[in-house]
């Protein structure tokens, strides 16, 4: 890992995780809750969520009797995930552009945007390949995306925000390629830049790229709630995949 990559430098600050203290825990337990009675998931299915922040939706698919792993780059965001840890949830530090030896799931969620972080083209490709590699025959993949083309049509470009006496100045804009953020955090006095990006992937270049990975797609919903997709309007895209060819 270079730690010069925007989302190794970002993602581990103090910075990072006060500006998203308050992300909605309820918002994930419904959404998850949703899901495991959509997919009708066993008891005791071995289940990886990829890139899993603080592990909030990790913490709920345990709360279904089932054997969780959550992984993520960020070490504090690990430290935070393991004060949750039970006898069937467990969390571990982990690069998402590498497999788990000796691991297979049954389901695999990567979920809130945790994918396209990657200038190449082919590397965000090889995320996916792995996470085929990961699954279990006919195992499924829950891949929960941004909805590009409304996104960018509602990109608010500036945004201030005051948390616990630390100063966010927040710019976003669409550059063609990526979604980007751009952030000011003025703390007593002293100025740091951080920066976000994710590649702005439209449902189909997505779909293109599950199947060169080896899934097929079964559903597409366009938001937590599992609402049809519509392009013009869904605030996310989240693919249901089956894993059905070996690369």
């Amino acid at each position: 890992m270079n730690s010069n990559e925007w989302f190794a430098s970002w993602f581990d600050t103090e910075y990072y995780h006060l500006l998203y203290k308050d992300r909605d825990f309820e918002e994930a337990r419904h959404f998850i809750d949703n899901l495991v009675h959509h997919l009708a998931i066993k008891p005791q299915a071995r289940v990886l969520d990829l890139a899993c922040g603080k592990g909030r939706h990790a913490q709920t698919l345990s709360e279904h009797n089932l054997q969780v792993l959550g992984v993520d780059l960020s070490e504090q965001s690990i430290l935070e995930a393991k004060k949750m840890e039970s006898k069937n949830l467990s969390f571990k530090v982990h690069d998402m552009r590498y497999s788990i030896e000796g691991e297979k799931f049954d389901y695999i969620f990567n979920l809130f945007t945790s994918f396209g972080y990657f200038d190449e083209e082919e590397t965000n490709l090889e995320v996916l390949k792995n996470v085929n590699g990961m699954l279990r025959f006919n195992g499924t993949f829950i891949f929960d995306f941004l909805n590009s083309n409304f996104c960018i049509q509602s990109i608010v470009p500036q945004e201030v925000k005051e948390v616990e006496g630390i100063h966010f100045d927040i710019r976003r804009k669409f550059d063609g390629k990526y979604i980007r953020k751009e952030i000011d955090v003025i703390d007593h006095g002293k100025t740091y830049h951080f920066e976000e990006k994710v590649r702005a992937y439209c449902f189909q270049q997505l779909h293109e790229l599950l199947e060169k990975s080896g899934f097929t797609v079964v559903s597409l919903f366009g938001s937590f709630d599992l609402d049809e997709f519509e392009e013009a309007s869904s605030e996310r895209a989240i693919f249901i995949c089956k894993r059905t060819s070996d690369l």
